[in-house]
């Protein structure tokens, strides 16, 4: 039987994707950092009867890491899936560098953490996937979301060069690039998100703000991750990038289409009604 460790379960994609795994046969490490917020987890567990196993896990605390480490890998890991993170969004010039430094601190040195964490392993056994959870702000530079983008587009780089590293050794890595998915990272997200009428910046706040609810209303499931994710580990396939989700999938086909040149000129000043038009003719997706 497989052994599959998730970080961050307590909701939405993570909670999506230690609930596929398990009912597909994997042997469930379902991490988390506050094991209070497991509820739907042990409810499945008990009703289900899923091989699952709930543990305390924060990836950005280096004693949390190595404590489940040691309780995880006696037993094999053939699979790391690293979901756990946060988001924000705000300009540039107003995010307060200690929340930049803490964006980073757990969607990409939080990940590089857990895959230091289990790369000796996986080297020894010669065999293991690596899949480390970005978002479309990966591919494409989200104005508003500056250090959220930048976290993740890190963890695409150090994604792309671990997967030439660790060849070599039998051990495959893949990225998962999901759009706007109806999750609780939003309502996480309000405490680190600014919005500020009075600011020089507040069209970029407005449109950003109409992107998500154009997400909202596609209404997409932390379902379709948890497939994708699974499907990509159980591929044969040697393919690295995964986007999930018909909005990512217009978004980075509309962005490719342009020049660097074209992407920078929409941040010119425009009315909401010619921003929205080109937005709509571009990318395919309604800002109302």
């Amino acid at each position: 039987m497989p052994t599959v460790l998730i970080t961050g379960t307590s909701t939405g994609i993570g909670l999506a994707t230690a609930l596929r795994f398990a009912r597909a046969g994997y042997r469930t490490w379902a991490t988390m950092r506050d094991l209070g917020k497991a509820g739907a987890l042990r409810e499945a567990k008990a009703s289900e009867g899923l091989d699952l196993d709930l543990l305390p896990l924060d990836v950005t605390d280096q004693a949390s890491v190595e404590g489940a480490m040691a309780e995880v890998l006696p037993g094999g890991l053939d699979v790391l899936v690293n979901n756990a993170g946060w988001a924000g969004g705000a300009p540039l010039e107003l995010v307060p560098e200690e929340q930049h430094r803490a964006m980073f601190d757990a969607n990409y040195f939080g990940a590089i953490a857990m895959v230091r964490a289990v790369l000796p392993h996986m080297r020894e056994r010669r065999s293991g996937t690596i899949v480390n959870l970005t978002s479309i702000a990966g591919l494409v530079a989200m104005p508003n979301q500056v250090p959220y983008t930048a976290s993740k587009w890190a963890l695409e780089g150090a994604s792309e060069a671990l997967a030439h590293e660790v060849r070599r050794f039998g051990i495959r890595v893949k990225i998962i690039e999901p759009g706007v998915i109806m999750t609780n990272i939003f309502e996480n997200a309000k405490g680190q998100t600014i919005f500020d009428r009075s600011s020089p910046y507040v069209d970029l706040m407005r449109r950003n703000g109409k992107f998500y609810s154009a997400g909202h209303r596609a209404n997409q499931p932390p379902g379709i991750v948890a497939d994708a994710i699974l499907d990509a580990v159980e591929s044969e396939s040697d393919r690295l990038r995964h986007v999930v989700g018909a909005d990512a999938e217009s978004i980075l086909s509309g962005r490719t289409a342009m020049r660097d040149e074209d992407w920078v000129e929409m941040g010119r000043e425009l009315s909401d009604e010619d921003y929205n038009a080109e937005f709509l003719a571009r990318f395919g997706i309604e800002l109302r």
